[in-house]
């Protein structure tokens, strides 16, 4: 061979084919894979193994068959320090990518395709927040993590320079753990489920396109909006006081960007379950990878024994249960954020107006480096609501003057200090004061005890505003400003209710008469309608002396496909149809007229109505936006599209313009589907289009995609129902519910039922690497216990740390 190992992974690194490196190394295509299948299996960390470390006793790893690590240690020292070593053996370079993503240095490594990512994260303020925060935390949270970094400095001393692939593929090495690096990673998380700018950016277009009247207040209204999360006789009225304070509306349910992707989370009381305990379910919804973002473990020793997942590289378990408590979370999408419009002046040079003085902006520098390129410099202006981020919104708003922004996670955080409080809580009432540091982000929790005790609790705090308004807010307005947080007393909860469940989608938190104003920009309430109905329909089926509820259940519920936006519209889009004459249009009339509905895997209905839709979609905004600003209102804009197929009550279209574009749309969707999958409408199965793509990070290098991508099989469900999977470019499902998770309180020993279409190991030698995929698909879960002893585990799968 005429390169070395070393040799040909920079080649691949830096772009060039599989091809051309095989002839510079003078190996055939065949001899490559063998080499490459080699080449990664060495650098997977081994499962078994004795190895001194910083621990004060001995620590113990066992992997079940799924590679998930039971840690088992005597104090909560030790313990973290081994969850960071297992993490590190499987996710090694996921940290760092994740660590320098949160520190906005992601260009080091990747060049300029690494720059756009760094200045938004500077000029946001990610690696400056998280300093902020990693000072004000407590003396325990500080502690464990500490231990957790010397554990994951711990496997990359041992690993040398025998690293994961990635490292040799980007020619450079991990720089040691600090606890720091655990926060940068947190705030990046926080900042993307709270952050989305499109969410402000794109009410704020569509009020410039289409003023202040019905067609915006149109453009704002979600689907299923009426649907909420708490039972109207559980919150006090509005007294005076805080009438006062939310003399608006609670916020409507705008068709979100991405309007769909969110999670699912449920729990029923023991009183309707079989077991007499009560059961929990969670599907937390983000995009799909090669690598999950999800990490499962089990944490036993000390004052933990605690199983289920954690995002990678905060140690803490954020969806699981220990002994006497379970828990389940949803993103709640309530504005942590605001952008304000600034207005500036010649004649003041350097100012921006506040109450009608002209204050100074502060500037900083920030200087990034590039590789194989001079570093890159970047003044960030503030005023004082926040940094100027011109250069961050999305294209089609960036000639609209400064605009800055104020989030509260850049003031608040608290996360990661209340999750190591919950996972070690022992009943619903310690769980709830649990969360009480938790600022950002909003979460919906649901839990439950072994006492028989359910909740829910929105976690963080909200902003109160004194107007509502989903644009941008006048930066020079004293009344623009907040006046303080909502308590978290007074926080959006219910526990124990009457009617015995509680059921969580990203839909609308409560009625607009809530005693304080959510400034919720929720997704559409479909999946919630979905979820309530399948409870009350089970219960409907059950005699008053029966306790319905199994695991089975909730699997299914899980796995259910049934698109409710579907249900409301395809009788409209049938009228319209049926007055073709065009004998293609009544073909595929008839397959939508007998199609069940179900968004599965192996049926054309799902095809015909999504990508219709799409096209539909694209059709509504053209009617009122012009060409530059279409590409970003058309992802907020499928609620009103839906609306529109069955009703124009505001004139959206010209007078008897709307039946004839429904038929252009459809018509171009049969165009477009011949082209696609052939002439046969039959063969237009939803499985054809709807592939889940597990894409590396690194697979848009060159031809790394064949090398570290796998999946790319059909699923069934779709951007709205409850197997969430998403609707990406072309149809692809590149979000959902990658993870699952069912916990029944009744089980003995204790533990929790989980799968997760990606697998645990990022390592692509790894047996891990895609192995629970086909169980995922098949609606399968692996079971992870939380015994204090196994002992049955086989000694290849047991890691030893001994004290130095």
């Amino acid at each position: 061979m005429n390169l070395s190992e070393r040799e040909i992974l920079l080649r691949l690194g830096h772009g060039e084919s599989i091809a051309d490196v095989c002839a510079a190394a003078g190996m055939p295509r065949d001899d490559f894979s063998h080499w490459w299948t080699a080449c990664t299996r060495r650098r997977v960390s081994a499962a078994s193994g004795t190895q001194p470390a910083a621990v004060s006793k001995a620590v113990r790893i066992h992997r079940d068959e799924w590679g998930v690590p039971h840690i088992f240690a005597e104090n909560d020292a030790d313990l973290f320090f081994g969850f960071g070593f297992a993490m590190a053996q499987d996710r090694l370079f996921q940290l760092d990518y994740l660590r320098r993503k949160g520190a906005g240095r992601l260009a080091e490594i990747l060049g300029p395709d690494g720059l756009d990512w760094d200045i938004t994260a500077r000029t946001v303020g990610l690696p400056r927040i998280a300093r902020d925060e990693c000072a004000r935390l407590p003396d325990e949270t500080t502690a464990l993590l500490t231990s957790f970094a010397a554990g994951i400095n711990a496997v990359i001393d041992q690993l040398g320079d025998l690293v994961p692939i990635e490292f040799d593929l980007l020619d450079y090495r991990p720089e040691p753990w600090t606890p720091l690096d655990c926060l940068l990673i947190e705030n990046e998380f926080r900042w993307y489920l709270t952050g989305r700018l499109p969410v402000i950016a794109i009410p704020e277009l569509a009020k410039r396109v289409l003023g202040e009247g019905p067609l915006y207040r149109a453009f704002l209204q979600g689907e299923a909006d009426e649907e909420c999360i708490l039972p109207v006789d559980t919150y006090p009225p509005r007294s005076p006081m805080r009438a006062a304070l939310a003399s608006e509306d609670v916020g409507q349910t705008m068709g979100m960007p991405h309007d769909g992707v969110g999670s699912n989370n449920w729990v029923v009381s023991g009183r309707l379950a079989l077991s007499g305990k009560p059961l929990v379910a969670s599907d937390p919804h983000i995009a799909f990878e090669a690598v999950s973002c999800w990490y499962e473990a089990h944490l036993c020793g000390g004052s933990f024994n605690t199983a289920g997942m954690a995002y990678i590289g905060m140690p803490a378990i954020l969806v699981g249960r220990n002994e006497r408590v379970a828990w389940a979370i949803t993103n709640n999408i309530c504005s942590l954020r605001d952008l304000y419009q600034e207005r500036i002046d010649p004649a003041h040079p350097g100012c921006f107006l506040f109450n009608g003085c002209w204050e100074p902006a502060c500037e900083i520098v920030e200087s990034i480096a590039v590789r194989g390129a001079a570093p890159v410099k970047t003044t960030i202006r503030f005023s004082r609501n926040g940094p100027i981020i011109d250069e961050i919104l999305p294209l089609a708003v960036r000639d609209t003057g400064p605009v800055s922004l104020k989030w509260l996670g850049a003031h608040h955080g608290g996360w990661l200090t209340a999750l190591l409080a919950m996972d070690r809580t022992r009943d619903v009432a310690e769980f709830h004061a649990a969360l009480r540091p938790w600022h950002v982000p909003t979460f919906c929790l649901v839990f439950a005890d072994v006492d028989g005790g359910i909740g829910f609790k929105t976690t963080g705090r909200i902003p109160l505003r004194r107007r509502l308004e989903r644009g941008y807010r006048n930066g020079w307005d004293p009344e623009d400003q907040w006046t303080g947080l909502i308590p978290f007393e007074e926080m959006p909860e219910s526990l124990d209710p009457e009617r015995g469940w509680l059921v969580t989608a990203n839909n609308r938190i409560a009625t607009n008469d809530f005693p304080y104003p959510l400034s919720g920009t929720w997704s559409r309430g479909h999946r919630a309608v979905r979820i309530r109905d399948m409870i009350e329909d089970r219960l409907a089926r059950s005699a008053d002396t029966e306790r319905p509820f199994t695991f089975e259940d909730f699997r299914a519920m899980q796995q259910d496909a049934l698109s409710l936006r579907a249900a409301e519209r395809v009788p409209s889009l049938l009228a319209i149809l049926q007055t073709s004459p065009d004998q293609r249009v009544q073909s595929a009339a008839a397959i939508l007229r007998d199609w069940d509905l179900q968004s599965d895997a192996t049926q054309v209905g799902p095809t015909l109505f999504n990508v219709f839709f799409t096209f539909w979609t694209q059709a509504v905004v053209k009617q009122r936006f012009d060409e530059h600003a279409r590409m970003l209102v058309v992802q907020g804009s499928e609620s009103l599209a839906a609306r529109l197929l069955t009703d124009d009550p505001d004139g959206w279209f010209p007078s008897g313009v709307r039946p004839a574009e429904i038929l252009a749309a459809f018509e171009r969707t049969l165009t477009v589907l011949t082209d696609r999958l052939g002439p046969d409408l039959h063969e237009w199965t939803w499985g054809r289009l709807h592939c889940m793509p597990l894409k590396h990070v690194l697979s848009s290098r060159g031809e790394l995609s064949e090398l570290l991508d796998h999946g790319n099989v059909p699923v069934k469900g779709d951007m709205g129902t409850v197997c969430n999977t998403g609707s990406g470019p072309d149809w692809l499902a590149t979000t959902g519910s990658g993870y699952r998770m069912i916990l029944d309180l009744h089980e003995e020993p204790p533990g929790l039922w989980a799968s997760d279409g990606q697998s645990q190991s990022g390592q692509p030698g790894s047996p891990h690497y895609d192995d629970q995929l086909d169980d995922w698909l098949a609606g399968e879960y692996h079971f992870l216990s939380l015994e204090r002893n196994r002992l049955h585990t086989p000694s290849d799968r047991v890691f030893r740390l001994e004290p130095l």
